[in-house]
C-alpha cells in the first residue's frame, strides 16, 4: 500500500528535483499566460526587445534633460563671450600634463591665438590654468520653468573658467546649453503635433470607415488631395503664412498645427481600415442594440479594440514631426531666434567654410539623427509587443 502511494520517479519527478522543478516552472508560465491580459502579454513581448528597451530609456533621458535644461545646463543660453568664439570642445581630464591624477575632472583654459596674416583664430590649453568640474555650484540666474527663480546648475567652474563640453558658437555661446535647451522645443514639438494628429486621425478616420458611403468617399479624397501635395513645398507655404510679427510662443503653435494638419492622414487611413472590419462584429451589433450612439461606438468600443497599434503608429510618427520643425527651422521658414530648437541651431552650420573650421556646430543634427532613430527602434518594439501571440 506504502509503494502504491508513492509519486512515480518518471519525468513528473518531485519538486525537490531538477526534472520536476522544470515541469511546475514551464505550468506556472504557462498559466501566467493564460490569465494574463493584453497589456500584460504586450510588456513581456516588449521587454524581449532589448534595442527598444533602450531606446526608451534614452529617449527618457532626453526628455528630462529638455525639461531640466535650465538646471542642467552651465550657461543660459544667450549668454556670450566675445573672447572664446567658435572655441573648440573642452576636454574634461583626471590627469593633467605632469602625469598626476585627481579624483576630480577638470578643464584647461582656453587660450586665443590669432594668426597675423590669415587672422584665424587657434586655441591652445593653457596648462597653467586648471579649473576642476563641481557639482551642484551658482551661476547664472534662470527662472525655472519660468516659476522661481534660481542660479543653482547642475555642473560648472569656478568664476574666471569656461567649460564648454561641445564648444562655442559665432557669438561665443556654450553650444551644450543650447541644445539641451533646444532639446525642449524639438521634442515637445513632436508630442503635440502626434496629439492632435491622434485626435484628428481617429475621428476622422473612424467616422470614415465606421459610415462608408458618401462620407467615406468624401474624406478619402480629400486625404489623397492632402498626400499628393509635396510636403516640402506644402510646409514651407503654410509656414511662410504665419505673419513675421507674431511673438516665438504663437510661432511655436502654429508651426505644431501646421505639422498636425499635414500629418494626420496616414494614421486616419490605418484607422479606417480597422473600422471597415470592425463595424460588423458582434460587440459593435450589442452596442447598438443597448441604445449606444455613434460616438461612443467609435471611441469606446472600436478604438480600444486596436489601441495598441496605434500607439505603435504613433510612436513610428513622431521622428516625422521632429524632422518636420527641423527642416523648417533650418530653412528660415519655421522657428526662429530668439527661439532655441536643434534645427534653428543648425542654422549656424549653412556655411561650409564655417562647418569646414568649426565641425562641432553640427551637433545638433547629431542630436536629432539619435532621438530619430530611438523613436524608430522603440516604435518597431512597439509594433512588435502590439501583437503579442505572434512568433
Amino acid at each position: 500500500m506504502s509503494k502504491q502511494n508513492e509519486p512515480s520517479s518518471g519525468n513528473l519527478g518531485p519538486q525537490g528535483t531538477s526534472e520536476g522543478t522544470h515541469v511546475v516552472r514551464t505550468y506556472n508560465d504557462e498559466e501566467r499566460i493564460y490569465v494574463a491580459s493584453q497589456w500584460q502579454l504586450m510588456w513581456w513581448k516588449f521587454r524581449k526587445h532589448k534595442l527598444a528597451v533602450i531606446s526608451g530609456v534614452a529617449l527618457v533621458l532626453i526628455y528630462l534633460l529638455g525639461v531640466f535644461c535650465e538646471f542642467v545646463a552651465p550657461y543660459d543660453p544667450n549668454f556670450h563671450n566675445v573672447r572664446l568664439v567658435y572655441a573648440p570642445p573642452q576636454r574634461i581630464r583626471f590627469v593633467d600634463h605632469e602625469g598626476n591624477f585627481s579624483w576630480h575632472p577638470f578643464v584647461y583654459k582656453h587660450k586665443q591665438q590669432i594668426h597675423p596674416v590669415t587672422l584665424r583664430r587657434t586655441y591652445t590649453e593653457d596648462q597653467t590654468k586648471i579649473y576642476p568640474i563641481k557639482l551642484f555650484v551658482r551661476g547664472h540666474s534662470y527662472k525655472m520653468w519660468g516659476l522661481w527663480q534660481s542660479n543653482l546648475h547642475l555642473f560648472g567652474v569656478e568664476d574666471g573658467g569656461t567649460v564648454f563640453l561641445l564648444g562655442s558658437d559665432r557669438l561665443g555661446r556654450d553650444l551644450f546649453s543650447r541644445i539641451l535647451y533646444g532639446a525642449r522645443i524639438s521634442t515637445s514639438i513632436g508630442l503635440f503635433g502626434v496629439l492632435l494628429s491622434f485626435v484628428l486621425g481617429v475621428i476622422i478616420g473612424g467616422f470614415s470607415g465606421y459610415y462608408g458611403g458618401a462620407f467615406d468617399a468624401v474624406i478619402q479624397r480629400i486625404i489623397e488631395f492632402i498626400r499628393s501635395i509635396p510636403t516640402i513645398p506644402l510646409w514651407m507655404a503654410l509656414s511662410a503664412a504665419l505673419p513675421p510679427h507674431w511673438p516665438p510662443l504663437r510661432i511655436y503653435f502654429g508651426i505644431t498645427i501646421i505639422l498636425s494638419l499635414i500629418g494626420w492622414t496616414g494614421l486616419a487611413r490605418v484607422v479606417r481600415s480597422k473600422f471597415l472590419s470592425l463595424r460588423e462584429e458582434d460587440f459593435v451589433m450589442a452596442a447598438r442594440l443597448v441604445g449606444a450612439n455613434e460616438f461612443r461606438i467609435v471611441v469606446r468600443h472600436m478604438v480600444p479594440s486596436f489601441l495598441s497599434h496605434i500607439i505603435a503608429s504613433v510612436t513610428l510618427s513622431i521622428p516625422g514631426m521632429i524632422l518636420g520643425e527641423t527642416s523648417l527651422s533650418f530653412l528660415g521658414l519655421g522657428l526662429r531666434a530668439p527661439i532655441i530648437s536643434w534645427g534653428v541651431l543648425l542654422q549656424e552650420a549653412q556655411n561650409i567654410r564655417t562647418v569646414a573650421l568649426s565641425p562641432w556646430l553640427l551637433l545638433p543634427g547629431l542630436m536629432v539623427i539619435i532621438t530619430v532613430l530611438c523613436f524608430n527602434f522603440l516604435g518597431d518594439g512597439l509594433r512588435d509587443a502590439a501583437d503579442p501571440y505572434a512568433r
